[in-house]
């Protein structure tokens, strides 16, 4: 157990630190944990050798450099596992570049293994710091060459030769790290090659998916855009339909011109209108705008509130309902007035009260319609029934009003023939010179014809004119005028002066009849209140009835003969 502890913990210590949040820095950090080991490796192999081939003064200072060298690297592997991996990459390169170039000054010069040993910090800036790192060290480089050339050749120091077995040792350990820092680089950039091909295997597969996720979004757009363009299209002529069918106040033309502007709009080979009868147990068809669906109406065609229909189904349930000529629904479609029918769709008339009646449209396309046109054509149908509501109302109101006109045109002429049998006169002339009344009924023709039609009469030229005295729209009466030289042209202003004569005659007569009819409704009050006090002055029976038969008969004036009798025989 303890084995494998130290074997882990061993591990730990040769395996590179790994950075998740920053791929460059892990890689960095490889390569420096490589190059580091492998230095410490060389350096030890280097410093064994020396150490066993002899001990001069010169062999002691070259291998405290080493030792500084190897303490520096153990330290720059420190500095990259706690994340300085670029501080740790610049100090380990300069480090093995100031080295190499003291051992060059203390031993060959520009002759010495040190000097070739150059290659590896610039090895290392190309793999830790990049090119513009490598270019750096190229140049350092190439001026201590320079700077060690100049010194031997002003004799400022003199080069001590290797021996040639100094030498190849020497520059085995350097061979050693070349290659490993070659291998790095290549192995390197045989990764980046990798990762490069990769990212764009990787960045073709993302192209095709944009491409793919383009191609189906401008589909989506298309199918989108098709879909809102037909929504428009439909709106749009609900609201022609809306706008046409509300001008229509008569429920007789309203219903088959609603079926003709949906159709055409639509494009509905069949449209037709069904509507409950009182008892709400079938539904009558009222409108169709087919040639099939007009004989079905001749027919007098009409459908149980079941849900054996569409139509029946809608008006019984409340709910559209769509219909398909396939499976299940082909029963629906048996229906040898409309052959072509592939699709229908019946959505109910709805009002605040109940269903009234269901609108069935049917096309001779099959799936023609979806559950998206419900919306729409639920909201035509919203408005078909309103209006059939007003066209239905209107009906109502329009009946109510001719009947009241009737009924007030009845009371008015009756109370006008109680008034005028009543006046001893009813009619009188102006001759130029006096009024005298008519006692004889006139002959005048045109005369009569105004009396009966109500219409002022006058030609071009012509020797009278009559002007009808209308009140309230009823004729009163005829205001004749006419011409002492003959034929004549009348004038607009005489029209207007007598037409105004007419009005205002109109108003006076209607004003004297209420007031002889409050007049004779007053009397009739007072007289019944004058009859009322008597009877109960008196208690006994027979005083009641003695009071209220003289009473009755003063106030008749002796024309007639009044009897107040009870009945003995009452149970």
């Amino acid at each position: 157990m303890a084995r494998n502890n130290l074997q882990n913990t061993f591990l730990r210590i040769l395996a590179p630190p790994v950075f998740p949040e920053d791929e460059d820095k892990t890689r960095s950090a490889a390569i420096l944990n490589t190059i580091g080991w492998s230095a410490i490796a060389v350096l030890f192999l280097i410093l064994a050798v020396r150490t066993i081939q002899g001990q001069d003064i010169h062999l002691i200072q070259v291998n405290l450099i080493l030792i500084a060298m190897t303490i520096t690297v153990a330290f720059v592997l420190y500095l990259s596992h706690k994340g300085y991996v670029r501080v740790a990459g610049l100090l380990l390169i300069a480090t093995a570049w100031a080295g190499l170039s003291y051992l060059s000054w203390v031993a060959d010069g520009i002759r010495d293994v040190a000097f070739f040993g150059y290659f590896i910090p610039i090895l290392m800036a190309g793999l830790l710091l990049g090119w513009r790192g490598a270019i750096g060290f190229v140049i350092l480089s190439a001026l201590s060459g320079w700077v060690l050339a100049y010194a031997e050749a002003a004799q400022i120091f003199t080069p001590t030769l290797d021996q040639p077995l100094s030498f190849a040792r020497d520059m085995t350990g350097i061979f050693l790290l070349t290659g490993i820092l070659i291998y790095l680089t290549i192995n390197n950039l045989q990764a980046a090659l990798n990762r490069s091909r990769l990212t764009a295997r990787q960045l073709s597969l993302s192209n095709a998916e944009l491409n793919a996720l383009r191609l189906d979004l401008e589909q989506h757009v298309k199918a989108r855009t098709s879909e809102l363009q037909k929504r428009a299209a439909q709106l749009e002529a609900v609201s022609r339909v809306a706008r046409t069918i509300a001008s229509v106040q008569d429920i007789n033309a309203l219903l088959p011109e609603i079926t003709r502007l949906v159709s055409e709009q639509f494009g509905f080979y069949h449209v037709a209108i069904f509507l409950t009868d009182t008892t709400g147990d079938t539904a009558t068809l009222s409108a169709a705008n087919s040639e099939g669906g007009q004989r079905m109406i001749d027919r007098h065609y009409r459908l149980p509130i079941d849900l054996n229909s569409i139509v029946g189904y809608a008006v019984s349930t409340g709910e559209p309902r769509i219909a398909f000529k396939a499976g299940a629904d082909a029963v629906y479609f048996d229906n040898a007035d409309l052959p072509s029918s592939r699709s229908e769709m019946a959505l109910p008339l709805r009002t605040a009260e109940g269903v009234i009646g269901a609108m069935d449209v049917q096309s001779s396309e099959a799936n023609a319609f979806a559950q998206e046109d419900i919306a729409v054509l639920a909201t035509l149908a919203d408005q078909i029934t309103v209006a059939i509501e007003n066209a239905r109302l209107f009906s109502e109101a329009r009946m109510a009003l001719l009947e009241s006109k009737t009924t007030f045109e009845k009371y008015i002429k009756q109370e006008w023939s109680n008034f005028a049998r009543q006046a001893r006169y009813t009619a009188f002339v102006f001759d130029g010179k006096q009024v005298a009344p008519l006692e004889h009924e006139t002959s005048r023709k045109h005369t009569k014809v105004v009396s009966q039609t109500g219409s002022l009469s006058l030609d071009k030229a012509s020797a009278t004119v009559a002007v009808p005295i209308k009140l309230r729209g009823q004729t009163i009466g005829v205001l004749d005028v006419r011409s002492k030289k003959g034929t004549r042209e009348w004038t607009r202003d005489e029209i207007t002066l007598l037409e105004a004569a007419a009005e205002r005659a109109a108003l006076a007569l209607e004003n004297a009849r209420l007031v002889e009819s409050a007049q004779r409704r007053a009397s009739r009050e007072r007289a019944i209140g004058e009859i009322s006090a008597k009877i109960g002055t008196v208690t006994h029976v027979e005083s009641i009835l003695q009071t209220a038969v003289e009473e009755l008969g003063r106030k008749m004036g002796g024309m007639a003969e009044v009897v107040l009798e009870l009945d003995s025989e009452a149970s």
